[in-house]
Order: C-alpha cells, then structure tokens, then sequence
C-alpha cells in the first residue's frame, strides 16, 4: 500500500514546487521595484558586516564598539556611492562634449583605410550620422534616459536605507528567530542563517576585492594609454566583473570600442585590447580561483541558467546578484528533506551537500 502511495506523494510533491517556483517568479516581475532594492540591500549587508569584523581587528580602531564599527563601515559605503554616482554624471557630460572629436577621428580612420586599400565609394561616416540624426527622436531618448537614472537613483537610496535598518536591526535577529520557532526549528534555522551567511559573505567579499584588482589593473593600463573617462571605464570593468562569464567581455568591449573612436588608431585599439583582457584572462583564470575556491557550490550550467533566468527577470542588476541569490536558495533548500535533491541537482560537489544535511 505503501509502495502504491510513494509515486503519487512524488507526483504531488514536484506538482507544488513547479507551481511554487511559477508564483516567486511572478512575484519577482510584479515586485520588482519593492524587492529589487530589498535584495541589494540583503547583499550590500554581506560585505559591511564582513568589512565590520575585518575593520575590529585592526589595532587601535578594533577597540571601538560595534556599533561605532558599523557607523564607520556604512559611511564609506554612502561616500563609495557618492563617488560612483559624481563618477558617472561628470563621465556623461564629458562624453557629450567629445562627440565631435570622436566623430572626426572615426571619419578620418574610415578615410585612411580607403586610401590605403584603394577603395573608391566607402560610406561616407558623417552623412550617415546625419542621416540617422534626423531619424532619433531625442525628447524620447532624454525621457528615457531621466527616467532610467531616476529610478536608478531611487533603487540606491532605497537599498542604503535598508542597509542601514538591516545592519542596526542584526543584533536582534537571532532572539526573534528562537521567539517564534520552537527550539528544534529555530536550531535548524540558525544553522541555515549561519551558512548562508558564510558562504556569501566570503564570496562577495572577496569577488570585491578582485575586482577592485581588476579595475586597478584596468585603470593603470587605460591611463597608460591616456584613454579618456579611464576612472569610469575601470569603475565599469569591476562592476561588470560581478556577472560571471558575460561580464569581463562586456568590461574589455566598451573602453575598447571608445579607444577606436578616441584615437583612430588599430594598432593602439589592438594593444589596449590584448592588455585589458590580459588582465581579465590573469584574474580570472589564476587570482580569482585562488582566493575564491569553491566557496559557491553551484556546477557551471546552474551558473549559466541562474544568469540567464535573473537577467531576464531585472535586467543588469538581476545579473550581478545572480550567483549570490542563488546560492542562497540552494542552501535552503539544501536544510529541508523534501527539496535536498533540488539543491543536489543545482551543486557542483555534491558529496558537500550531502556531508552537510547529514551533520544537520
């Protein structure tokens, strides 16, 4: 009898997580601009209170209390954004001004090319910029683009505010979890709160500091070559970084691209190229193994699908925090018998998994 029932309870089970996994989903698109700076806030949490425990163990400064620890932490994190955000408005009006300059460079490479090949009838590079001028419709693109950076503006605050709740509200967190669970829930509930903590605090602490490497390196080679907006380029390249695979080709196609319009030159485009994703291969392929391991136990198709599925879902943010929020459902669903073998299906080292839910 039992035997009989075992298929049907299967069935039932993985009917509910399909029609689970559909509501989150919808709720993730509907609640996007609620959840969205919810979620930046959550991870944005990770790296303080990483850089809080680091910071008490510097002499002299770790003697101050906690919460003056955290007060420091979360000053330069606003002052961080701050500097990002005047970044990247001063970059945008600067490239305004140098369009012109751009647009000759191009033309003049694009001439050069003709006469060195003998080619008599090459498009001519500034009719077809007056040609697709007269086609744009720039109250639009301004609106649109007002738009984007005000609700991007809007996003940030919201995620530092909820920052700030999140790190003054930690301390308190533990009781309520033992308040409202019985003691056998709320045991397990802390080990679940102890891992995810772990695992992702460590991972985006130090994908943070590679990819601060990584736009040092970037920025030195930029300014080497006296590539314009340089700072905002490496700035870009590290925060690019985050998003695994797609995004160190993204960070080396930009600067790029604007090193051809700049100079007019394929030979210093072609150096500035190999460097920059010299840089990129170096730090991706032997600095970030090193120092990250496999602190994220996700197999390389998960990372891919995860990356995919929360772009689609919040576009460029949704990608950047697409490893981290995975790898935080992948260990709740690890803590819970019935949905262990979704979370053995998404890990790459699957003896990890196992190893833990029995010591759990």
């Amino acid at each position: 009898m039992l035997q009989k029932a075992d298929p049907l309870r299967a069935f039932t089970t993985l009917v509910m997580a399909v029609v689970l996994a559909v509501l989150i989903g919808w709720i993730l698109v509907v609640g996007k601009s609620v959840l969205m700076p919810i979620f930046i806030a959550i991870i944005s949490v990770y790296v303080l209170l990483t850089a809080t425990a680091a910071l008490a163990r510097v002499p002299l400064i770790g003697l101050l209390p906690e919460w003056a620890l955290r007060g420091v932490v979360l000053a330069i994190f606003v002052l961080v954004l701050l500097l990002l955000a005047s970044v990247m408005v001063g970059t945008a009006e600067q490239v305004m001004a140098r369009l012109p300059v751009y647009q000759k460079n191009l033309t003049d490479m694009l001439e050069s090319i003709s006469a060195r090949f003998e080619i008599e009838e090459i498009p001519n590079l500034s009719t077809l910029i007056e040609t697709l001028w007269g086609r744009i419709n720039l109250q639009r693109i301004a609106a649109v683009g007002i738009g984007s950076v005000g609700s991007l503006a809007g996003v940030i605050f919201m995620a530092v505010i909820y920052s700030t709740f999140l790190m003054a509200e930690r301390g308190g967190f533990a009781r309520k979890i033992a308040a409202v669970l019985p003691q056998e829930r709320a045991s397990q509930t802390h080990m679940m709160v102890r891992d995810i903590n772990r695992n992702i605090g460590e991972y985006l602490t130090v994908k943070t500091l590679v990819n601060v490497i990584l736009g040092v390196m970037s920025f030195t080679v930029l300014k080497l070559f006296g590539v314009d907006f340089a700072l905002f380029w490496a700035v870009l390249i590290g925060l690019l970084n985050y998003i695994p695979y797609v995004g160190s080709l993204l960070g080396v196609v930009f600067p790029v691209l604007l090193t051809l319009a700049q100079f007019g030159s394929i030979q210093t485009t072609v150096v500035v190229a190999i460097l920059l994703t010299g840089a990129q291969m170096w730090v991706g392929n032997s600095l970030e193994p090193r120092m990250i391991g496999r602190r994220i136990n996700m197999s390389p198709f998960v990372v891919l699908v995860s990356l995919a599925l929360w772009s689609s879902l919040w576009g460029i943010p949704g990608a950047i925090l697409a490893i981290p929020l995975t790898s935080m459902f992948a260990i709740i669903l690890a803590n819970f018998e019935g949905t262990r073998p979704i979370a053995l299906l998404l890990a790459e080292d699957v003896q990890a998994v196992l190893q833990n839910g029995e010591e759990k």
